[in-house]
C-alpha cells in the first residue's frame, strides 16, 4: 500500500490490548489533517498560512500527530491502470479458527497484495490484490494465498471498475 507498512520479521499485527484510543484532535488539528489529505506534498509554511497558525506551531502539530500514530506515513496515490497493476481483486477468504496473526502476516509478504482486513459475516478475511494480469492475479491467488497455513478457502471477485470516496469530513 505507496502506503505499504514495512513490517520487519519479528512484527506481528496489534493486539487488543496493543490498540490505542482515538487521540483528542482540535480544530486546527483536524484542518491540518483535511489539507494533508488532500496534498500531502504541500508545504509546511503553506500549511501554517492556510490554517492560520506559525510554521513552529504546524511543525509541532505535525509532530505530534506523527507520534500519536494519527498521522501513520505520507504517500503518494498510484492509478493503478496506469502504473502497470491492471488487474484487481477481492480475495475472500475462510480461515482456521486463532490462525489470523500468522496468516496477516504472511499474506503480507505476498507481492501484489495490497490490502488485508480481518471481517465479521460470511468469511473471515478479505484481501485486495493488484497485479499486472490475470496469470499474474492466478498466481498469487492459486500458488500464493491458498497456501498459506490456516487458509481453508478462497473466493476471488474480480474488480471491473473502481471509484475513490470522500472520506471522513474533517473540517465543517
Amino acid at each position: 500500500m505507496a502506503g505499504e507498512d514495512e513490517v520487519s520479521e519479528g512484527n506481528s499485527p496489534p493486539t487488543a490490548a496493543a490498540v490505542r484510543t482515538a487521540v483528542p484532535l482540535d480544530d486546527i488539528d483536524r484542518q491540518i489533517l483535511s489539507r494533508l489529505l488532500q496534498d500531502g506534498r504541500i508545504s509546511v509554511r503553506s500549511l501554517a498560512e492556510q490554517v492560520h497558525i506559525s510554521r513552529a506551531n504546524a511543525y509541532t502539530r505535525i509532530g505530534r500527530l506523527v507520534a500519536e500514530d494519527v498521522i501513520t506515513g505520507f504517500t503518494a496515490q498510484l492509478d493503478a491502470q496506469r502504473a502497470g497493476l491492471g488487474t484487481s481483486a477481492y480475495v475472500t477468504m475462510s480461515i482456521e479458527q486463532n490462525a489470523w496473526r500468522d496468516i496477516s502476516r504472511d499474506l503480507r509478504r505476498i507481492p501484489y497484495v495490497e490490502h488485508v482486513a480481518l471481517v465479521t459475516g460470511d468469511f473471515d478475511v478479505l484481501v485486495l490484490v493488484r497485479a499486472p494480469d490475470n496469470l499474474a492475479l492466478r498466481k498469487v491467488v492459486l500458488e500464493s494465498i491458498q497456501a498459506v497455513p490456516g487458509v481453508r478457502s478462497t473466493r476471488t471477485w474480480l474488480v471491473f471498475d473502481e471509484v475513490r470516496g470522500r472520506g471522513a469530513t474533517w473540517t465543517d
